[in-house]
């Protein structure tokens, strides 16, 4: 078994579409034309999107940001994930998940990867949002800070 956190990617036009929002992938495997797997590193921070609609529309809209997990870690269970990953944030539902898909815009126009933010800052989003409140927004200086104390914690 592979210390890798897999995870399967899928696109069939107007139907179903799972992708990878930001992540390092170190690994990709393509199983056919509408389907990959996609490798993780243990300890990696990736951004899973899953949205599935039918003949009436949007059925399923959500977004997973997760930790990959390293071998004999606890981690959840999450659908398309292998073995599971640690759950940074969990929304589902269409304007909670465009907040997001925004929130990590604008962390990239700050020029920062969001794979390197603060994991306690997408523990944030995800309590502020579930609860229909706007949470704080990630800076430049607040990533200084968390690079810092994983120096500091080395």
């Amino acid at each position: 078994m592979s210390d890798l956190t897999e995870v399967e990617v899928l696109w069939l036009e107007k139907r179903i579409e799972n992708r990878i929002r930001f992540g390092r992938v170190v690994e990709e495997r393509k199983i056919d034309r509408h389907r990959r797997v996609l490798s993780f590193a243990p300890g990696s921070i990736f951004a899973f999107v899953r949205w599935t609609s039918n003949d009436f529309g949007t059925i399923i809209s959500r977004i997973d940001i997760l930790r990959a997990a390293a071998p004999g870690q606890r981690c959840s269970t999450v659908p398309y994930v292998k073995p599971g990953g640690q759950i940074l944030l969990r929304l589902s539902g269409w304007p909670k998940v465009e907040r997001v898909l925004q929130m990590v815009d604008a962390i990239e126009a700050l020029g920062i990867d969001p794979a390197d933010v603060a994991p306690d800052h997408w523990h944030h989003v995800h309590n502020r949002l579930s609860v229909n409140e706007n949470p704080r927004p990630y800076t430049k200086a607040r990533h200084q800070a968390w690079l810092h104390r994983q120096r500091v914690m080395r």
